[in-house]
């Protein structure tokens, strides 16, 4: 196989540890470009900075650090940095907890990817669930490899992107997986500042999902590694003539 460029980023920032591991980890197929975020961007969903310019630092040869969110370090990746020689691959991780089910929305991990898809790049994303708040990265490492190889020698079907979630400790095999939902029982902590004024942190509630054994949080829960494509089309096509219907005019 070819010494292709393949450009990674991730939303935990430049200095994660997850993202030295998925760079060592894809070495062996190409010349690997770091292009991440200079601090944690998590929760940015598919943020991309248009209101002030964007600052890229060069820590080394492939290492770019980006003032910016995960999409913005796809974007100038792909038409900046490499816009000369485009990547045949983007890999967004390893993630340091999971984005399963409706929190793909969220996550910056899998916005990159989403980016990635929508310029046709090839993308997936990679996150560890987390045990005791810690992360072993060597499993979800291997696995992107793996799933990298495939990629590069089978191609990645027409506006789809993979979301990866691997379990702590050793997997028990390979699921591929629909996306899970989750149910949301609120989850907003209010406190008081020491001027008696209100602030809130978003979050707080553990997250619970609707019982689906064909789900990515299912697939988790049991100690598999769950692979979920995920379709760039957004459109409810099943709904389509029922909004037809409705007495609309302009």
């Amino acid at each position: 196989m070819n010494r292709v460029p393949i450009l990674i980023t991730n939303d935990d920032g430049f200095n994660a540890d997850g993202l030295r591991v998925l760079e060592e980890a894809l070495q062996p197929l190409g010349e690997v470009y770091v292009i991440a975020p200079d601090r944690e961007q998590s929760g940015q969903g598919h943020a991309l900075t248009l209101n002030h310019p964007l600052r890229i630092e060069r820590r080394g040869p492939r290492h770019y650090a980006v003032q910016g969110t995960p999409t913005d370090c796809i974007y100038l990746g792909v038409h900046s940095v490499l816009a000369d020689r485009r990547p045949a691959l983007v890999v967004s991780g390893i993630n340091k907890g999971t984005n399963l089910g409706d929190d793909v929305t969220y996550s910056g991990t899998v916005a990159a990817a989403f980016e990635a898809t929508l310029i046709e790049v090839p993308a997936f994303a990679v996150s560890q669930q987390l045990e005791h708040g810690q992360a072993d990265f060597a499993a979800a490492g291997r696995f992107a490899l793996q799933l990298a190889q495939e990629v590069l020698e089978r191609g990645m079907p027409a506006d789809t992107l993979l979301n990866v979630n691997v379990p702590r400790g050793k997997p028990r095999g390979v699921r591929v997986t629909k996306q899970g939902k989750r149910l949301y029982p609120g989850g907003v902590i209010e406190r008081a500042d020491p001027k008696g004024r209100t602030y809130y942190w978003i979050g707080g509630t553990p997250a619970e999902w609707e019982e689906d054994p064909e789900s990515d949080f299912a697939a988790l829960a049991e100690g598999w590694i769950s692979l979920t494509p995920l379709h760039l089309d957004l459109t409810h096509h099943r709904v389509l003539d029922e909004v037809r219907r409705w007495n609309l005019e302009a």
